[in-house]
């Protein structure tokens, strides 16, 4: 079974390459975040059309996540049970199902923008939210996993260059302290392989070369419990989806598993 993770920054604007991609990668599960779309405007005729079911929840800014798979759709949950709101608002940031013999969330965490920014703080609250909801399934024994834009490098070696980083979001020991939260649930860090150079970076900025130049960050993980990473075979991350025109600036997440 194949899975994969990917923040396609706008769906619409992403979708020839997202259905090519489909094709060619054999993914059975994808979970998408900031499709930038409404849930009607999301392309489920055309994913259907591949043979994928959409479960999307999404209001049509800035955010919105979906899980597509093709091997079924059960269970599903929109939004991130005891989340909290920001500007009397509950974004759309999680999605949740059980997917064949899988249960799997697809969250885009909160971006936090500045430490004394109150979308900071809600970033934390809402991790915290995230923890409490997937704690029974981190510790049963299905296959689960958390996977998604967490907009958390976990180390310092998690970005290209930690000084750049000082004193902003993304590294602090806070955002840090809540990843070690969910993984006391009994979630684990699935790493995949880089395709190329040494760290397994999965986004990178449009500006000032940051592709080519590889000054990238890991952010967009996969937590998964003891079964799902028992279960895991491979993972990498797909840095040709970041190549060429139209891409996104965050690479597909891809891991295999056995189950």
């Amino acid at each position: 079974m194949r899975i994969a993770t990917w923040n396609v920054n706008s769906i619409t604007a992403r979708l020839p390459r997202l259905l090519a991609w489909l094709e060619s990668s054999g993914t059975d599960v994808l979970c998408v975040q900031e499709t930038k779309c409404t849930a009607e405007q999301f392309p489920a005729a055309e994913l259907r059309e591949l043979g994928y079911e959409s479960a999307v929840h999404a209001d049509g800014r800035w955010n919105g996540v979906a899980l597509v798979s093709r091997v079924g759709l059960d269970a599903v949950v929109k939004g991130l049970p005891g989340g909290p709101e920001y500007d009397g608002v509950q974004e759309p940031r999680a999605v949740s199902a059980t997917c064949g013999p899988v249960r799997l969330w697809s969250v885009y965490v909160p971006n936090g923008r500045e430490v004394d920014h109150p979308h900071y703080a809600y970033k934390l609250q809402w991790l915290d939210a995230l923890r409490a909801a997937v704690a029974e399934d981190a510790a049963g024994s299905l296959p689960f996993a958390v996977l998604g834009d967490y907009n958390i490098a976990p180390a310092d070696d998690d970005v290209w260059d930690r000084s750049v980083f000082e004193g902003s979001t993304h590294v602090t020991e806070p955002e840090r302290a809540a990843l070690a939260g969910l993984r006391q649930t009994g979630l684990v860090d699935v790493v995949p392989r880089p395709l190329k150079y040494d760290h397994p970076y999965t986004y990178w900025d449009y500006r000032q070369l940051a592709f080519p130049k590889n000054r990238g960050m890991r952010i967009d993980l996969v937590y998964g419990n003891q079964p799902f990473a028992a279960a895991v075979k491979d993972g990498y991350v797909d840095r040709e989806e970041r190549k060429g025109k139209g891409a996104s600036d965050h690479a597909p997440v891809v891991v295999d598993l056995e189950v």
